[in-house]
């Protein structure tokens, strides 16, 4: 066997960098979510033939929120997009060289985007027309989907002719995913209505999409601060946890919002609230009372992003008692545990039509719920920041959290430090209005 002096350096140095980026986009609490793009030929085409593209967001607790996806690839030849149903793309592309029928799109590398709500009959397709709107299949497996139809020219009209589109890219509002190459994988089989004849696509494709938060942000975008019945310190988040690039251009909490330069304009760049730790989103777990055999904790979830409305929410919070969970009071809850030994994880969400919004910074950017835990004999405790959450999600990426030494205490005996209502009440009302 020879000896390579600079093999294992090399290696070395491989092994690290395909483990940082295998770690940057796995989630440990969602191990297998993803996105997976589904391209189905279901017919041929004088030219080229018709697809159906369907993506599902399996990702548990991570959805797509407005304004929407934007999905895009580049073709393998010159193909054509000759028409779509459910969507659009962003650029027509130059067409010229067509005479009489022109293509919808004849760029190389088109992006498409979902057509809004509202649209005619004859532009949909089913699970279309939503804006781009992708629900986490955690939350709701129904609009977990997205679709649109194609018809693509200069294209192969036979299997062993149609070559797959390279270098799927899928973008969403702060979010960051990595797509996979095509695969061609069985064709989809399809059923009647009744269940009695089965059909399949001429020819599928599959793309599969993974999300990095690394690659979404290099600042958490939400943060964990804290407080407890028998101690009258409030932990706050920690400053600048989501950065400070922000801070120049800050608005301050008594300022007239509909003044503000830019504030009607759509953009990705948040518009937040002035605050010591200058976080689009807070979230506050407070323990609140202590019974013989449960406990009760608060929940509350702030919004300091003046351009951001947080439709379809999620809240993933990890705790070694979610095993025993027996009442969750304003929000949906739903455990995770498909993929784990121990039910420590779980999922809150707004409720439908009541609380599933949380508006812009300000009165209505405020959302709370409480829940009721029974008390496990053998590890409940509220000694050394027990009671608090290990990890916090918002809309799936993790919230920075305070230091363990920085906890609410337990005093020896939580007798000797009274804590007055309208104390602590001041405390919390100040934490509400923005102060930490």
């Amino acid at each position: 066997m020879v000896y390579n002096k600079y093999a294992s350096p090399v290696v070395s140095v491989f092994v690290v960098v395909m483990i940082f980026s295998h770690a940057a986009a796995y989630d440990m609490l969602d191990p297998t979510g993803n996105i997976t793009i589904k391209w189905d030929v279901m017919s041929w085409t004088p030219d080229g033939y018709v697809a159906v593209v369907t993506m599902t967001n399996f990702q548990m607790y991570r959805h797509i929120m407005s304004p929407g996806w934007t999905l895009g690839w580049t073709w393998a030849k010159k193909e054509v997009i000759w028409s779509m149903v459910g969507a659009q793309a962003t650029e027509q592309g130059d067409c010229s060289k067509f005479k009489g029928n022109i293509p919808h799109c004849c760029k190389r590398n088109p992006t498409v985007v979902d057509l809004l709500p509202g649209v005619p009959y004859n532009q949909q397709i089913a699970n279309c027309c939503k804006g781009g709107v992708v629900a986490s299949w955690g939350q709701d497996p129904s609009a977990a989907v997205s679709s649109l139809q194609l018809s693509v020219g200069l294209a192969g009209t036979t299997n062993k002719t149609v070559r797959l589109p390279k270098n799927f890219t899928l973008l969403a509002p702060g979010r960051g995913y990595t797509c996979s190459q095509a695969k061609i994988v069985p064709p989809t089989a399809f059923y009647s209505s009744d269940g009695r004849r089965r059909t399949q696509a001429m020819m599928t494709w599959n793309v599969t999409c993974t999300y990095s938060q690394i690659l979404a942000s290099r600042n958490p975008t939400c943060c964990v601060s804290m407080s407890s019945f028998y101690n009258s310190t409030i932990t706050p988040c920690k400053n600048c946890s989501c950065g400070c690039q922000n801070r120049n251009n800050c608005v301050q909490s008594g300022s007239e919002i509909r003044s503000v330069v830019g504030m009607n304009t759509p953009s990705n760049t948040p518009l937040l609230q002035c605050t010591q730790h200058m976080c689009p989103v807070r979230v506050h777990w407070h323990v609140k009372l202590n019974y013989k055999d449960y406990w009760r904790v608060k929940i509350s979830i702030t919004n300091f992003n003046y351009a951001t409305n947080y439709a379809q929410w999620t809240l993933v919070v990890q705790h070694p008692n979610l095993n025993n969970v027996t009442e969750v009071f304003s929000f949906d809850y739903k455990p995770l545990i498909p993929y784990k030994s121990t039910n420590d994880t779980g999922m809150f969400y707004g409720l439908k039509f009541f609380n599933d919004v949380l508006m812009q910074a300000g009165a209505d950017g405020n959302a709370q719920s409480e829940l009721i835990l029974q008390k496990d004999v053998n590890t409940f405790t509220f000694k050394q920041g027990w009671a608090f959450p290990r990890k916090v999600y918002f809309n799936g990426d993790e919230c920075m959290m305070p230091l363990p030494e920085d906890y609410p205490y337990l005093p020896n005996s939580v007798h000797r430090i009274p804590i007055s209502s309208s104390a602590l009440g001041g405390f919390l009302l100040l934490l509400l209005l923005g102060f930490w």
